[in-house]
């Protein structure tokens, strides 16, 4: 292979790599959608066959969600986007398969708010005010807990988490992440992905 040919690659390679970052974002954003309009029809809608099953879709999109964040943040730090993603499918796994375990699936969503919060406050791909929020959903899902005190402050605790991962969510469908941040941040941590 000459030299020019393997800069060519090389640039293809980057290039590739940092619009998969936006794409990863963009993707995740849409079915973060999917995943609110379905859990809030499952969880506030007339309990019945559909509501049964847009459970089950807001499930299925949120572990698309889960598992798009991990390789987004991946580069980032393996290890705590892993341990992430493990508490995100744990609380997708409670809330469908282990209901006599009487653990409330929030009380994961609340570490796992907090660790993507912590992801973002340490990216420069995406704005801090993002992950304050989302540590701040994670904050107010912790009163999960203590059942009878989530019943005692509903909807004042899932009032900070609303606003985080909505916002999120708009952020990650229209602006996607800084492409060339994601790839300088990926480069300095050691983990090109």
């Amino acid at each position: 292979m000459r030299m020019g040919d393997e800069m060519n690659s090389t640039i293809v390679h980057q290039n590739f790599t940092k619009s998969t970052a936006s794409r990863l974002a963009r993707i995740a954003g849409a079915f973060y959608v999917l995943n609110i309009a379905t859990a809030m029809y499952s969880t506030f809608g007339p309990k019945n066959h559909l509501s049964f099953i847009l459970g089950i879709v807001a499930t299925a999109a949120y572990i698309a969600v889960t598992l798009l964040l991990y390789f987004l943040f991946k580069p980032l730090s393996r290890k705590l986007s892993l341990v992430a993603g493990c508490i995100s499918l744990l609380g997708s796994g409670v809330g469908w398969h282990f209901p006599p375990l009487k653990i409330h699936p929030l009380v994961f969503f609340a570490f796992y708010c907090m660790l993507i919060g912590y992801l973002i406050l340490r990216s420069t791909f995406l704005p801090r005010f993002l992950g304050v929020l989302m540590i701040l959903a994670g904050i107010g899902y912790t009163a999960y807990l203590w059942p009878h005190f989530a019943q005692a402050v509903f909807p004042y605790d899932v009032i900070p988490g609303a606003v985080g991962e909505w916002t999120l969510t708009v952020w990650l469908l229209v602006k996607g992440v800084n492409d060339e941040r994601w790839a300088e941040q990926a480069r300095a941590e050691g983990r090109w992905p």
